[in-house]
């Protein structure tokens, strides 16, 4: 994988971001906190750091099909490498560092559907591909939980302002690295496939259907991480214990995306996708059992490793749909990826609010997790088998048949 020196430059480029976007989330809480004494607004500047990303993520998406997806991705680092420069001025009024967090956002929405759709025309090879998005996974959940480690006490350390700044820099390292390396490639889509073809196609295929169901059930299985503070105080963790119950399902996703990356076979790991994704869900019923901080944290752990299901799920959506409409798909995939999220942690409060249990809240988003998950399971097998009674159908003429992308 890092062999293909394209593919080096953008995971490169890509892990050094998300380690600033770690110090940029934690850097604007504080400075926001501190300016205002509000924890309202300090929250609300958090959230936007997603709310920017759903608007985004359906519209202008598009745009990886109708731009050369290299000169995207670099316009937009740069463009983003301004507006957190912007934010690195000390004495940004609030509402300007709101809007700067939008728009960095919504410009971060074209590039991302522009790497991924990109990343996969870098592979011939279907099971090298999957590795890369392996790869890719485990770099994200590391620099995830390096972030929840040690991103407060380096913004502490260094103030919130040099944070931003060193954000900001990563976005001009990216500009560069990604102008350098990667190979600028003819725009793939055309104006007849309209502006939402993507979206129409991955609602109109069957397979991609299941594929999105599967994938938006993350949006249960990460209620844990909403309720962390209340779920540490009713196991008798305190507040010591919210960190590390944050950094469980992290840290499992890392260990289970090396397990399936080491010792199981890209065609197994299409076929079992929505066995790992049951798993998910039921591993969380098992808090009715009203766990302990120690059995609390191997439970998330556990979850997390079977959630690594999900980058198979994303890597078989993508080499699925077809280049011309890639942006476009990824991008109503990632909306809904985290519109599920989101909606799934709020329902969860409010459950536990209503409920006084967090532990019963969990459990019954497993519960509600493995309803969804069997029968999508079930259809993406018959798919399969149907797949694989094409395949047997098609005549060789002497010729061994190949095997059907996934």
């Amino acid at each position: 994988m890092l062999a293909v020196k394209e593919f080096r430059a953008l995971w490169f480029s890509e892990a050094q971001s998300i380690g600033g976007d770690q110090l940029a989330k934690v850097a604007l809480m504080i400075l926001v906190y501190r300016e205002t004494n509000s924890a309202l607004l300090a929250a609300l500047i958090y959230a936007l750091t997603f709310l920017s990303a759903l608007v985004g993520g359906l519209g202008l998406s598009q745009l990886a099909d109708r731009f050369p997806r290299r000169d995207l991705i670099v316009t937009c680092s740069a463009v983003q490498a301004v507006l957190v420069g912007v934010m690195a001025i000390p004495g940004t009024p609030i509402a300007v560092l709101c809007a700067l967090v939008l728009g960095v956002g919504l410009v971060q929405s074209p590039a991302l559907a522009a790497q991924n759709a990109v990343t996969r025309e870098m592979f011939t090879d279907d099971g090298l591909y999957l590795r890369s998005q392996d790869l890719r996974g485990i770099t994200t959940n590391t620099l995830m939980l390096l972030g929840l480690a040690g991103g407060g006490v380096l913004v502490v350390g260094i103030g919130p302002s040099w944070a931003l700044a060193l954000n900001a820099l990563t976005f001009v390292v990216s500009t560069f690295v990604v102008w350098r390396w990667v190979r600028n490639r003819p725009v793939a889509g055309t104006k007849k496939d309209g502006w939402f073809g993507g979206a129409r196609w991955a609602f109109s295929e069957r397979k991609a259907r299941v594929l999105i169901t599967l994938s938006w059930l993350v949006g249960l299985v990460v209620i844990p991480e909403g309720l962390a503070a209340p779920l540490a105080h009713a196991i008798g963790a305190g507040d010591e214990g919210v960190g590390l119950l944050l950094a469980a399902d992290p840290f499992g996703f890392v260990v289970g995306a090396f397990l399936l990356s080491r010792f199981v076979g890209s065609e197994m790991r299409t076929r079992i996708i929505g066995v790992l994704a049951t798993g998910a869900g039921a591993v969380l019923i098992l808090f009715a059992l009203q766990p302990n901080f120690g059995f609390a944290l191997a439970l998330l752990a556990l979850a997390g490793a079977l959630g690594a299901y999900l980058i198979t799920v994303t890597a078989t959506f993508n080499t699925l749909t077809p280049n011309e409409i890639r942006g476009g798909a990824f991008g109503l995939y990632r909306t809904g990826l985290r519109v599920s999220q989101g909606v799934g942690v709020a329902l969860g409060g409010a459950v536990a609010q209503w409920t006084g249990s967090a532990t019963n809240t969990i459990a019954l988003a497993g519960v509600l997790a493995v309803a969804i998950a069997i029968p999508a399971t079930l259809a993406w097998a018959r798919l399969q088998r149907v797949d694989r009674r094409a395949l047997q159908a098609e005549p060789t003429h002497g010729y061994p048949s190949e095997a059907p992308s996934t």
